[in-house]
Protein backbone atom coordinates (compact mmCIF):
# COMPACT_ATOMS: atom_id res chain seq x y z
CA UNK A 1 0.00 0.00 0.00
CA UNK A 2 3.22 2.36 -0.44
CA UNK A 3 2.03 3.67 -3.26
CA UNK A 4 -1.72 4.74 -1.74
CA UNK A 5 0.65 6.41 1.31
CA UNK A 6 2.51 8.22 -1.56
CA UNK A 7 -0.97 9.60 -3.03
CA UNK A 8 -2.18 10.76 -0.02
CA UNK A 9 0.83 12.76 0.28
CA UNK A 10 1.29 14.54 -2.44
CA UNK A 11 -2.52 15.59 -2.50
CA UNK A 12 -2.17 16.59 1.30
CA UNK A 13 0.34 18.90 -0.23
CA UNK A 14 -1.47 20.17 -2.54
CA UNK A 15 -4.00 21.04 -0.41
CA UNK A 16 -2.30 23.06 2.15
CA UNK A 17 -0.69 25.19 -0.66
CA UNK A 18 -4.32 25.88 -2.17
CA UNK A 19 -5.42 27.36 1.05
CA UNK A 20 -1.71 29.02 2.70
CA UNK A 21 -1.52 30.57 -0.72
CA UNK A 22 -4.33 32.63 0.10
CA UNK A 23 -2.06 34.33 2.95
CA UNK A 24 1.56 33.90 1.13
CA UNK A 25 1.40 33.46 -2.70
CA UNK A 26 -1.60 35.21 -3.53
CA UNK A 27 -0.61 36.71 -6.98
CA UNK A 28 0.61 33.26 -7.88
CA UNK A 29 -2.51 32.17 -6.84
CA UNK A 30 -4.56 34.59 -8.83
CA UNK A 31 -2.77 33.58 -12.04
CA UNK A 32 -2.73 29.37 -10.83
CA UNK A 33 -6.49 28.86 -10.14
CA UNK A 34 -7.75 30.01 -13.55
CA UNK A 35 -6.00 27.28 -15.71
CA UNK A 36 -5.69 24.65 -12.48
CA UNK A 37 -7.98 24.41 -9.15
CA UNK A 38 -5.70 23.09 -6.95
CA UNK A 39 -7.91 22.30 -3.97
CA UNK A 40 -10.20 19.91 -6.78
CA UNK A 41 -6.87 18.12 -7.09
CA UNK A 42 -5.73 17.40 -4.17
CA UNK A 43 -9.65 16.04 -2.91
CA UNK A 44 -9.88 14.27 -6.00
CA UNK A 45 -6.88 12.31 -5.65
CA UNK A 46 -8.13 12.13 -1.61
CA UNK A 47 -11.22 10.67 -2.74
CA UNK A 48 -9.38 7.87 -5.57
CA UNK A 49 -7.82 6.65 -2.40
CA UNK A 50 -10.62 6.48 0.04
CA UNK A 51 -12.26 4.88 -2.76
CA UNK A 52 -9.55 1.99 -2.96
CA UNK A 53 -9.11 1.64 0.42
CA UNK A 54 -12.51 1.43 2.90
CA UNK A 55 -14.51 -1.29 0.78
CA UNK A 56 -11.14 -3.47 1.40
CA UNK A 57 -11.39 -2.92 4.78
CA UNK A 58 -14.49 -3.36 5.63
CA UNK A 59 -14.60 -6.41 3.69
CA UNK A 60 -11.37 -7.97 5.17
CA UNK A 61 -13.13 -7.23 9.27
CA UNK A 62 -16.25 -9.05 7.37
CA UNK A 63 -18.17 -6.97 10.21
CA UNK A 64 -19.88 -3.84 9.90
CA UNK A 65 -19.54 -3.14 13.72
CA UNK A 66 -15.90 -2.96 13.54
CA UNK A 67 -15.82 -1.21 10.57
CA UNK A 68 -17.71 1.36 12.33
CA UNK A 69 -15.36 1.34 15.61
CA UNK A 70 -12.62 1.62 12.77
CA UNK A 71 -13.63 4.65 11.52
CA UNK A 72 -14.55 6.10 14.32
CA UNK A 73 -11.11 5.82 16.08
CA UNK A 74 -9.37 6.67 12.82
CA UNK A 75 -11.54 10.29 12.47
CA UNK A 76 -12.32 11.22 15.49
CA UNK A 77 -9.33 11.62 17.65
CA UNK A 78 -7.31 14.35 15.33
CA UNK A 79 -11.11 15.81 14.32
CA UNK A 80 -12.20 16.33 18.35
CA UNK A 81 -8.57 17.56 18.98
CA UNK A 82 -8.09 20.33 15.85
CA UNK A 83 -11.81 21.49 16.75
CA UNK A 84 -10.56 22.17 20.11
CA UNK A 85 -7.65 23.88 19.54
CA UNK A 86 -9.48 26.21 17.10
CA UNK A 87 -12.32 27.59 19.40
CA UNK A 88 -8.93 27.96 21.86
CA UNK A 89 -7.64 30.56 19.74
CA UNK A 90 -10.61 31.72 18.81
CA UNK A 91 -11.16 32.37 22.96
CA UNK A 92 -7.18 33.95 23.25
CA UNK A 93 -8.25 36.26 19.95
CA UNK A 94 -5.35 34.44 18.22
CA UNK A 95 -8.26 33.43 15.54
CA UNK A 96 -11.24 33.86 14.03
CA UNK A 97 -13.96 31.43 13.67
CA UNK A 98 -16.54 31.52 10.71
CA UNK A 99 -20.33 33.08 11.42
CA UNK A 100 -22.81 30.05 11.76
CA UNK A 101 -25.42 32.61 10.61
CA UNK A 102 -28.04 33.24 13.67
CA UNK A 103 -27.95 28.98 14.01
CA UNK A 104 -28.11 27.80 17.46
CA UNK A 105 -24.79 26.02 19.49
CA UNK A 106 -26.96 22.61 19.34
CA UNK A 107 -27.69 22.77 15.70
CA UNK A 108 -23.83 23.77 14.76
CA UNK A 109 -22.47 20.90 17.48
CA UNK A 110 -24.65 18.10 16.36
CA UNK A 111 -23.87 18.77 12.71
CA UNK A 112 -20.54 18.39 12.83
CA UNK A 113 -21.09 15.23 15.10
CA UNK A 114 -22.30 13.55 12.52
CA UNK A 115 -19.65 14.49 10.26
CA UNK A 116 -22.19 15.78 7.90
CA UNK A 117 -22.46 19.33 8.79
CA UNK A 118 -21.20 20.30 4.68
CA UNK A 119 -24.78 18.41 3.72
CA UNK A 120 -26.94 19.85 6.07
CA UNK A 121 -26.69 23.65 5.96
CA UNK A 122 -24.37 24.18 8.54
CA UNK A 123 -21.05 26.00 7.75
CA UNK A 124 -17.92 24.20 8.25
CA UNK A 125 -16.02 25.11 11.57
CA UNK A 126 -12.95 24.18 9.57
CA UNK A 127 -13.08 24.55 5.67
CA UNK A 128 -11.62 20.89 5.01
CA UNK A 129 -14.02 19.43 6.95
CA UNK A 130 -16.58 19.59 4.07
CA UNK A 131 -14.59 16.76 2.52
CA UNK A 132 -15.38 14.17 5.63
CA UNK A 133 -19.30 14.74 5.08
CA UNK A 134 -19.00 13.11 1.47
CA UNK A 135 -16.25 10.42 3.30
CA UNK A 136 -18.73 9.88 5.27
CA UNK A 137 -21.45 9.70 3.07
CA UNK A 138 -19.55 7.22 0.84
CA UNK A 139 -18.95 5.07 4.57
CA UNK A 140 -23.19 5.19 4.57
CA UNK A 141 -22.98 3.54 0.60
CA UNK A 142 -20.52 0.95 1.03
CA UNK A 143 -22.31 -0.43 4.28
CA UNK A 144 -25.16 -0.22 2.34
CA UNK A 145 -23.77 -2.03 -0.61
CA UNK A 146 -22.19 -4.79 1.65
CA UNK A 147 -24.98 -5.63 3.59
CA UNK A 148 -27.27 -6.29 0.71
CA UNK A 149 -24.24 -8.58 -0.76
CA UNK A 150 -24.29 -6.35 -4.03
CA UNK A 151 -20.24 -4.71 -2.96
CA UNK A 152 -18.59 -6.00 -5.24
CA UNK A 153 -20.66 -4.09 -8.11
CA UNK A 154 -18.38 -1.16 -7.60
CA UNK A 155 -18.33 -0.59 -11.22
CA UNK A 156 -22.09 -0.49 -12.23
CA UNK A 157 -22.33 2.23 -8.96
CA UNK A 158 -19.51 4.26 -10.75
CA UNK A 159 -21.21 4.17 -13.45
CA UNK A 160 -24.92 4.78 -12.56
CA UNK A 161 -23.45 8.24 -10.04
CA UNK A 162 -21.82 9.41 -13.52
CA UNK A 163 -24.66 8.92 -15.50
CA UNK A 164 -26.44 11.04 -13.13
CA UNK A 165 -24.43 13.54 -12.62
CA UNK A 166 -24.20 14.22 -16.73
CA UNK A 167 -28.20 14.13 -16.76
CA UNK A 168 -29.05 16.61 -14.02
CA UNK A 169 -26.95 18.80 -15.61
CA UNK A 170 -28.22 17.94 -19.30
CA UNK A 171 -31.71 18.51 -18.30
CA UNK A 172 -31.11 21.69 -16.69
CA UNK A 173 -31.54 20.71 -13.02
CA UNK A 174 -32.74 23.84 -11.17
CA UNK A 175 -32.83 22.79 -8.12
CA UNK A 176 -30.60 25.29 -5.54
CA UNK A 177 -27.61 24.09 -3.19
CA UNK A 178 -28.93 23.09 0.08
CA UNK A 179 -32.65 22.54 -0.86
CA UNK A 180 -33.48 20.50 2.15
CA UNK A 181 -32.36 22.93 4.22
CA UNK A 182 -34.22 25.90 2.47
CA UNK A 183 -37.74 24.17 2.85
CA UNK A 184 -37.38 22.26 6.01
CA UNK A 185 -35.21 24.22 7.86
CA UNK A 186 -31.68 23.91 9.19
CA UNK A 187 -32.11 22.86 12.90
CA UNK A 188 -34.88 20.03 11.84
CA UNK A 189 -32.70 18.51 8.75
CA UNK A 190 -30.37 18.37 11.30
CA UNK A 191 -32.54 16.64 13.94
CA UNK A 192 -33.58 14.19 11.79
CA UNK A 193 -30.91 13.48 9.50
CA UNK A 194 -28.59 13.08 13.06
CA UNK A 195 -31.73 10.30 13.88
CA UNK A 196 -31.76 8.62 10.94
CA UNK A 197 -28.34 8.27 10.81
CA UNK A 198 -27.68 6.75 14.62
CA UNK A 199 -30.55 4.44 13.93
CA UNK A 200 -28.70 2.98 10.56
CA UNK A 201 -25.51 2.58 11.94
CA UNK A 202 -26.96 1.10 15.29
CA UNK A 203 -29.05 -1.51 13.21
CA UNK A 204 -26.43 -2.53 10.79
CA UNK A 205 -24.27 -3.48 13.92
CA UNK A 206 -26.89 -5.17 14.81
CA UNK A 207 -26.71 -9.34 14.74
CA UNK A 208 -30.19 -9.57 12.86
CA UNK A 209 -30.07 -9.84 9.25
CA UNK A 210 -33.34 -8.10 8.69
CA UNK A 211 -32.47 -5.30 11.09
CA UNK A 212 -29.11 -5.15 9.83
CA UNK A 213 -30.69 -4.89 6.63
CA UNK A 214 -33.03 -2.28 6.94
CA UNK A 215 -30.27 0.16 8.77
CA UNK A 216 -27.62 -0.41 5.90
CA UNK A 217 -30.36 0.52 3.24
CA UNK A 218 -31.85 3.63 5.38
CA UNK A 219 -28.24 4.77 5.92
CA UNK A 220 -27.45 4.61 1.79
CA UNK A 221 -30.50 6.01 1.12
CA UNK A 222 -29.77 9.48 3.47
CA UNK A 223 -26.57 9.64 2.24
CA UNK A 224 -27.86 9.31 -1.62
CA UNK A 225 -30.59 12.02 -0.36
CA UNK A 226 -28.11 14.82 1.25
CA UNK A 227 -25.72 14.22 -1.68
CA UNK A 228 -27.79 14.74 -4.11
CA UNK A 229 -30.19 17.58 -2.44
CA UNK A 230 -28.47 19.37 0.24
CA UNK A 231 -24.82 19.57 -0.79
CA UNK A 232 -23.47 23.06 -1.27
CA UNK A 233 -21.55 22.50 -4.43
CA UNK A 234 -24.56 21.73 -7.21
CA UNK A 235 -26.05 18.07 -7.79
CA UNK A 236 -23.58 16.91 -10.30
CA UNK A 237 -20.84 17.49 -8.34
CA UNK A 238 -21.96 15.84 -5.29
CA UNK A 239 -22.70 13.01 -7.17
CA UNK A 240 -19.21 13.05 -9.72
CA UNK A 241 -17.29 12.84 -6.00
CA UNK A 242 -19.23 9.54 -5.16
CA UNK A 243 -18.79 7.97 -8.77
CA UNK A 244 -14.90 8.97 -8.17
CA UNK A 245 -14.87 7.29 -5.38
CA UNK A 246 -16.59 3.86 -6.20
CA UNK A 247 -14.55 4.12 -9.16
CA UNK A 248 -11.35 3.81 -7.06
CA UNK A 249 -12.65 0.48 -5.36
CA UNK A 250 -13.73 -0.63 -8.92
CA UNK A 251 -9.38 -0.49 -9.45
CA UNK A 252 -9.52 -2.48 -5.90
CA UNK A 253 -11.93 -5.08 -7.34
CA UNK A 254 -9.62 -5.63 -10.59
CA UNK A 255 -6.13 -5.48 -8.26
CA UNK A 256 -7.63 -8.27 -6.10
CA UNK A 257 -8.73 -10.41 -8.48
CA UNK A 258 -12.53 -9.62 -8.42
CA UNK A 259 -12.94 -8.33 -11.53
CA UNK A 260 -11.45 -7.67 -14.84
CA UNK A 261 -8.80 -4.56 -16.19
CA UNK A 262 -10.40 -4.28 -18.94
CA UNK A 263 -14.11 -3.64 -16.92
CA UNK A 264 -12.40 -1.27 -15.16
CA UNK A 265 -10.54 0.76 -17.90
CA UNK A 266 -14.75 1.20 -19.49
CA UNK A 267 -15.63 2.26 -15.90
CA UNK A 268 -13.28 4.98 -16.09
CA UNK A 269 -13.84 6.25 -19.63
CA UNK A 270 -17.48 6.30 -18.66
CA UNK A 271 -16.79 8.31 -15.43
CA UNK A 272 -14.35 10.40 -16.78
CA UNK A 273 -16.50 11.30 -20.04
CA UNK A 274 -19.87 11.82 -17.85
CA UNK A 275 -17.92 14.50 -15.29
CA UNK A 276 -15.64 16.16 -17.52
CA UNK A 277 -19.19 16.85 -19.93
CA UNK A 278 -21.22 18.03 -16.96
CA UNK A 279 -18.70 20.33 -15.91
CA UNK A 280 -18.06 21.54 -19.49
CA UNK A 281 -21.91 21.35 -19.80
CA UNK A 282 -22.23 23.35 -16.44
CA UNK A 283 -19.47 26.18 -16.54
CA UNK A 284 -19.39 29.36 -18.18
CA UNK A 285 -16.10 29.30 -19.63
CA UNK A 286 -14.72 31.14 -16.93
CA UNK A 287 -11.95 30.41 -14.07
CA UNK A 288 -13.78 27.47 -12.29
CA UNK A 289 -15.67 24.79 -13.52
CA UNK A 290 -14.86 24.51 -16.90
CA UNK A 291 -10.73 25.18 -17.31
CA UNK A 292 -9.61 24.67 -13.96
CA UNK A 293 -11.91 21.88 -12.53
CA UNK A 294 -11.64 20.39 -15.72
CA UNK A 295 -8.07 20.27 -15.55
CA UNK A 296 -7.47 19.45 -11.66
CA UNK A 297 -10.10 16.85 -12.49
CA UNK A 298 -8.24 14.93 -15.04
CA UNK A 299 -4.14 15.25 -13.48
CA UNK A 300 -6.04 13.78 -10.44
CA UNK A 301 -7.26 10.82 -12.28
CA UNK A 302 -4.29 10.67 -14.26
CA UNK A 303 -2.06 10.58 -10.65
CA UNK A 304 -4.13 7.83 -9.15
CA UNK A 305 -3.40 6.03 -13.01
CA UNK A 306 0.33 6.87 -12.80
CA UNK A 307 0.37 5.51 -8.81
CA UNK A 308 -1.23 2.56 -9.53
CA UNK A 309 1.35 1.35 -12.87
CA UNK A 310 3.96 1.99 -9.78
CA UNK A 311 2.49 0.07 -7.06
CA UNK A 312 5.19 -3.10 -7.69
CA UNK A 313 8.14 -0.55 -7.17
CA UNK A 314 9.85 1.00 -4.29
CA UNK A 315 8.68 4.21 -2.96
CA UNK A 316 10.85 6.39 -1.00
CA UNK A 317 10.36 6.29 2.58
CA UNK A 318 9.97 10.17 3.08
CA UNK A 319 6.78 9.89 0.83
CA UNK A 320 5.43 6.95 2.63
CA UNK A 321 6.18 8.60 5.65
CA UNK A 322 4.10 11.95 4.45
CA UNK A 323 1.40 9.71 3.30
CA UNK A 324 1.15 8.28 7.12
CA UNK A 325 0.67 11.41 8.73
CA UNK A 326 -1.69 13.39 5.74
CA UNK A 327 -4.53 13.33 7.76
CA UNK A 328 -2.64 15.48 10.02
CA UNK A 329 -1.36 17.66 7.72
CA UNK A 330 -4.76 17.70 6.11
CA UNK A 331 -6.56 18.80 9.54
CA UNK A 332 -3.98 20.43 11.35
CA UNK A 333 -2.98 22.87 8.53
CA UNK A 334 -6.08 25.29 8.62
CA UNK A 335 -5.69 25.73 12.33
CA UNK A 336 -2.36 26.81 12.04
CA UNK A 337 -3.33 29.19 9.21
CA UNK A 338 -6.26 30.66 11.31
CA UNK A 339 -3.77 31.65 13.95
CA UNK A 340 -1.09 33.12 11.54
CA UNK A 341 -4.42 35.37 9.97
CA UNK A 342 -5.00 36.49 13.41
CA UNK A 343 -1.14 37.28 13.94
CA UNK A 344 0.95 37.81 11.13
CA UNK A 345 -1.98 38.12 9.08
CA UNK A 346 -2.24 37.95 5.02
CA UNK A 347 0.89 39.11 2.75
CA UNK A 348 -0.43 41.18 -0.56
CA UNK A 349 2.67 39.80 -2.82
CA UNK A 350 4.28 36.69 -2.39
CA UNK A 351 6.49 35.67 -0.56
CA UNK A 352 8.02 32.43 -0.73
CA UNK A 353 10.14 32.28 2.64
CA UNK A 354 7.27 32.52 4.56
CA UNK A 355 5.05 29.89 2.75
CA UNK A 356 8.21 27.48 3.29
CA UNK A 357 7.72 28.17 6.71
CA UNK A 358 4.56 27.39 7.07
CA UNK A 359 5.69 23.85 5.56
CA UNK A 360 8.65 23.65 7.94
CA UNK A 361 5.99 24.62 11.28
CA UNK A 362 3.41 22.68 9.62
CA UNK A 363 4.95 19.13 9.05
CA UNK A 364 6.66 18.23 12.40
CA UNK A 365 3.92 19.61 14.05
CA UNK A 366 1.86 16.98 12.14
CA UNK A 367 4.40 14.33 13.16
CA UNK A 368 3.59 14.84 16.60
CA UNK A 369 -0.26 15.20 16.13
CA UNK A 370 0.29 11.51 14.40
CA UNK A 371 2.56 9.93 17.02
CA UNK A 372 0.31 11.39 20.02
CA UNK A 373 -3.54 11.66 18.53
CA UNK A 374 -3.83 9.40 15.57
CA UNK A 375 -1.88 6.12 17.13
CA UNK A 376 -3.81 5.81 20.47
CA UNK A 377 -6.89 6.23 18.95
CA UNK A 378 -6.26 3.61 16.28
CA UNK A 379 -4.81 1.31 19.00
CA UNK A 380 -7.76 1.51 20.83
CA UNK A 381 -10.05 1.39 18.21
CA UNK A 382 -8.25 -2.50 17.39
CA UNK A 383 -8.71 -3.35 21.24
CA UNK A 384 -12.26 -2.42 20.88
CA UNK A 385 -13.10 -4.12 17.51
CA UNK A 386 -10.92 -6.92 18.80
CA UNK A 387 -13.48 -7.52 21.75
CA UNK A 388 -16.76 -6.85 19.97
CA UNK A 389 -15.41 -8.85 16.61
CA UNK A 390 -18.57 -11.87 15.99
CA UNK A 391 -17.26 -14.98 15.14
Amino acid sequence: MGWLDALRGIAALVVVFDHSSYAFMAEFRRELMPEFNTSRYGIMVFFLVSGYIIPASLERRGCVRTFWIGRVSRIYPLWVAVITAVLAASMFGVAEIRDFGGQSVATVAVAHATLFQELLGTPNLLLVLWTLSYEMAFYLLVVALFSVRLHKRSGTAAVSLAVLAAVSVAVGSTLPVSALSGMAGTGMLVAVAASVMVVAICCASTTSPAVRVFGAVLGGLLALALVAFNGTVPMWEGLVILAVMFLGTAVYRAESGQSSWGYVACTAVVVVTCAVGAAYRYGDGTHFTRRSWITAFLLAVLTFGVGLAMRRRRIPRWLTGLGTISYSVYLVHPVLLAVTDGTIGRWQQDNLVLELAFYAVLLPLSVVTYRYIEVPGQTWGRKLARRVQRP
